[in-house]
């Protein structure tokens, strides 16, 4: 289904007009300033814009929700981990920067074309022709890296539910081993997408 895990959801908002540029820049700044704010009342004015920003992709709430869902348990987990070191406020603090920059992460993928991240990417690269490194495969590699994070968190949650059906949530190995052979058959398709798309080596 389109939008859930990071996969482009067409449409006409000013969020899909905006250029791929843009919006990474945009992400990064974003990114950047929620790592340095410690401040509870603006992490939640903060996730007020990111829900407003959701609203005017109008991708709808499935889609969204779809961002956020894989990194649930993880960030519950963290939350937890932090209480205890940190305390109830920079439990919340930490764990809010973690969904917010899931989120807004999600939003530029489900917003904006491969290709055009693709082409935003190798045209900021550029410069790696001097060193003897390939623009294009570089903006390809980040870009794949971008799309797989979702993906491997969505295999993951598929895992952890076919565990939580067999009764055996608790076990690291029945966990792992499916996970690590998803991964493999995930990656083999992507390799050969890639070869029958001439990027072989």
């Amino acid at each position: 289904m389109n939008g859930l895990n990071g996969v482009y959801v067409p449409g006409t908002s000013p969020l899909h007009r905006l250029p791929a540029g843009v919006k990474l820049a945009g992400l990064a700044v974003a990114c950047t300033v929620l790592v340095l704010v410690s401040s509870l009342v603006v992490l939640a004015g903060a996730a007020v814009v990111v829900a407003a920003l959701y609203a005017l992709s109008r991708v709808g709430t499935a889609a969204a929700w779809a961002q956020v869902r894989p990194v649930r348990w993880l960030a519950l987990a963290l939350f937890a981990m932090q209480w205890v070191f940190a305390g109830l406020p920079g439990a919340a603090a930490t764990t809010s920067r973690v969904v917010l920059v899931v989120a807004l992460a999600g939003l530029v993928t489900i917003t904006t074309r491969t290709s055009a991240m693709m082409a935003t990417l190798e045209r900021c690269l550029r410069p790696a022709r001097f060193v003897g490194l390939d623009p294009f495969r570089l903006s390809l590699l980040l870009s794949l890296t971008v799309r797989s994070v979702p993906v491997m968190a969505a295999l993951a949650t598929r895992v952890r539910e076919a565990q939580r059906a067999r009764g055996v949530e608790r076990s690291l190995r029945a966990f792992a081993v499916p996970l690590v052979v998803s991964a493999l058959r995930h990656a083999d398709a992507l390799g050969e997408a890639l070869s029958a798309r001439g990027v072989d080596d």
